[in-house]
């Protein structure tokens, strides 16, 4: 008797753990099932007729999940108007080329808005001209066009700590300016002419998007940053407010205002299950992903890797944002 009774509770565990494995199989595959309709549906999340948000935020890189995004909303027969919500101090100047270029390709094919949040500086600002009409808040800061190229200067340091660097080079100015020696005039002439003939390009587009003359645009290309009440009255922008009054333009533009405002997020990387996934949502849960993100911008991280010429708005100090 004991035996059997042996036998029957190690059947029950069996049957047990069996049950286990079998839902714990389901819930995977149900994770599976959502994760492939989640990337397969990627951005928009109803093929339903709608007006896409696109989001442009941070420090401005050639940013290939976003050209591509731009140009899934290009092709996008159920998108009848964009809105691009713009909130940069801007960043590589080829990298708001780049965007720029993408967003006037998107207008060609339907509406586009841009809607200024805190901040359209530099490339930032060079991108929302790139819409068909740009509006701001009254408090946002608009402008800053130009271009400027940084390097350091460490020969004090190095004297002071006695190390000394040595090279052999082809010419002259090759690999120049260097951190590790004196900047020569001829240095500074070839640089000068880098970012000049830039700056001359960033006015022609800002002149050829606004409704400005060139003697106008360059009254206002000096570098100087405008609240947008300041930019409306110099033609930066179209108007003032939020999305709203972006919606109340593409409505103008036979957009049916009522539609609903979608947006259009980042592809996420990685397997549903993968180690970064994984990861990132225990981040989201603990509240580290935006403690580090924050802790990182203070840093000056997301500059720290900038390269080539650049189009920045750089503050004085570091103003708080509501």
């Amino acid at each position: 008797m004991t035996n059997r009774a042996d036998d029957i509770i190690d059947r029950r565990r069996l049957r047990r753990k069996l049950t286990f494995w079998r839902a714990a199989a389901l819930v995977v595959v149900g994770l599976a099932i959502a994760g492939a309709v989640s990337f397969a549906m990627r951005d928009n999340l109803s093929v339903a007729d709608q007006i896409a948000r696109i989001r442009i935020e941070g420090t401005i890189t050639e940013d290939e999940d976003l050209l591509k995004r731009l140009k899934r909303v290009s092709e996008a027969a159920h998108v009848k108007g964009v809105i691009l919500t713009v909130d940069s101090p801007g960043g590589t100047t080829a990298g708001g080329e780049a965007i720029y270029e993408a967003v006037r390709k998107l207008a060609a094919e339907k509406p586009v808005v841009a809607q200024v949040g805190t901040l359209a500086a530099s490339a930032g600002y060079m991108i929302a001209s790139a819409a068909d009409h740009i509006v701001a808040r009254q408090s946002s800061i608009v402008g800053s066009i130009g271009v400027l190229v940084q390097f350091p200067d460490v020969t004090g340091l190095m004297e002071m700590v006695g190390v000394k660097v040595e090279g052999v080079k082809s010419s002259p100015l090759k690999a120049e300016p260097s951190p590790f020696t004196p900047t020569t005039e001829e240095e500074r002439a070839m640089l000068r002419a880098l970012v000049m003939d830039s700056y001359d390009w960033f006015v022609g587009l800002v002149e050829e998007r606004r409704p400005l003359t060139r003697a106008e645009v360059l009254a206002v290309a000096d570098g100087s940053i405008f609240t947008g009440r300041q930019a409306l009255e110099r033609k930066l922008v179209d108007s003032l407010g939020g999305e709203d009054e972006a919606v109340a333009w593409l409505a103008g533009k036979g957009v049916d205002g009522k539609l609903d405002v979608i947006e259009w997020k980042p592809t996420r990387r990685g397997g549903l299950l993968s180690p970064l996934s994984v990861a990132g949502a225990l981040a989201a849960l603990t509240g580290l992903d935006r403690a580090g993100g924050e802790l990182a911008r203070k840093a000056g991280a997301d500059r720290l890797f900038l390269d080539g010429l650049v189009s920045l708005w750089h503050p004085a100090g570091d103003f708080s944002r509501d």
